[in-house]
């Protein structure tokens, strides 16, 4: 099983590319796709689910193009964009079933996935509640829900625990990893913890762009010796923020204590500390804005 993306680009507008020169292979595992709003990752998520076509670029799935037999992937596909509708008159079972035979699936297959994914996303006490009295985060896990209901071998989330509160963003963090054996699964997100939760692999994108692929432990090694903690007064803040890349802070009586990346301690009374995998996804950022500057 194999989703290769091969220098796929998407033009808006004379002057605006949500996509330049995309390519990546994706094989099964959870892979994050981690990047800032705006960075392109919902244009190639919509790509990939065949809502878009791209501009340039190919995308194979087991070797078969997506844009000349897009039914070879979309009997596979599970997606949860980033803006997901439902239709605030019907209860969860009801948009369930629905979702199920728009899939395709025959209604015993249809009721005993359901059953199985409303208890998964906890919305079995509320399955007969209208649709458009749920919460934001209630919302979003019958989202997931329907993204599972023909077991897809291609699973696309995108930004999938906005509005989850901390409990709900575990057991989805949790979903994600059991469902990574035998499927490509494809987080997209801009939140590192999310990440670092689930991804074997890692791909960070900025303005459209791939700056990096790596696994998290590599991502970790690239940081290492470079990250370090320094207490500074609050006065001295403004100065450092020009000047250094700063990947936490917090006050304390005693001044400010920071969390720095760099190649060389920013002061003698710095201490060198352990990388965090937010460490280096802000200093491959860095370095690409350095790059762009220059």
């Amino acid at each position: 099983m194999e989703l290769r993306i091969n220098r796929v680009s998407k033009n808006y507008a004379r002057d605006k590319w949500g996509l330049r020169d995309f390519s990546l292979n994706l094989k099964p595992g959870v892979w994050g796709l981690l990047g800032p709003n705006g960075a392109g990752k919902s244009s190639l998520m919509r790509i990939l689910a065949t809502i878009t076509p791209p501009t340039q670029g190919q995308i194979l799935w087991n070797g078969v193009d997506i844009q000349r037999s897009p039914e070879n992937l979309r009997a596979v596909l599970g997606y949860l964009p980033q803006d997901f509708g439902v239709y605030p008159n019907l209860n969860a079972l009801e948009f369930l079933q629905y979702m199920a035979a728009v899939k395709g699936l025959d209604r015993h297959t249809a009721n005993r996935r359901i059953e199985e994914l409303l208890l998964v996303v906890n919305l079995m006490e509320a399955r007969k509640r209208p649709l458009g009295g749920f919460s934001g985060g209630m919302k979003q896990r019958i989202g997931i829900a329907q993204a599972l209901l023909n077991d897809p071998r291609l699973l696309i989330v995108d930004e999938p625990t906005v509005g989850l509160d901390p409990e709900e963003r575990v057991r989805f963090r949790n979903l994600l990893s059991d469902l990574s054996g035998d499927r490509i699964v494809i987080l997209s997100t801009h939140i590192v913890s999310d990440v670092e939760a689930t991804a074997g692999e890692i791909a960070i994108m900025n303005r459209g762009r791939l700056l990096q692929q790596a696994s998290p432990e590599a991502l970790l090694r690239s940081v290492a010796g470079k990250v370090w903690e320094w207490v500074v007064p609050s006065e001295a803040m403004p100065a450092l923020r020009r000047t250094c890349l700063i990947s936490s802070m917090q006050r304390r009586a005693d001044g400010v204590r920071l969390r720095l990346v760099q190649t060389q301690p920013p002061h003698a009374a710095a201490r060198a500390v352990e990388a965090a995998l937010e460490d280096a996804y802000l200093y491959v950022m860095s370095r690409d804005q350095q790059e762009q500057g220059a």
